[in-house]
């Protein structure tokens, strides 16, 4: 089973950034869609980057040009670089891939 581990989670003021890593156990993970979704308690997870085996990205409108998710297949790694953070982007980000499961998450919390 692919095990998928998300960091780089943590507290960061408004404006700031973090890149959160997504690294997987085995290198199948470079063929793979990985989403990253975020969650708050009480509300329906947010879909918030894809990114497709062939490089293909997608972002809905509330991280457009903020949010930019890229992979390393050597690494077997996906990133979600995060700029211009807001407080409305606090939520639990987690990785997930169709067919071998998510992550665990990791925090991320955006202070006024």
């Amino acid at each position: 089973q692919v095990q998928l581990v998300e960091s780089g989670g943590g507290l960061v003021q408004a404006g700031g950034s973090l890149r959160l890593s997504c690294a997987a156990s085995e290198s199948i993970f470079s063929l793979m869609t990985v989403n990253w979704y975020r969650q708050v308690p009480g509300k329906q997870r947010e879909l918030v980057a894809s990114i497709f085996s062939g490089g293909a990205t997608n972002y809905p409108d509330s991280v457009k040009g903020r949010f930019t998710i890229s992979r390393d297949n050597a690494k077997k790694t996906v990133y979600l670089q995060m700029n211009s953070l807001k407080p409305e982007d606090t939520a639990v980000y987690y990785c997930q891939s169709p067919g071998l499961g998510r992550g665990q998450g990791t925090r991320v919390t955006v202070s006024p």
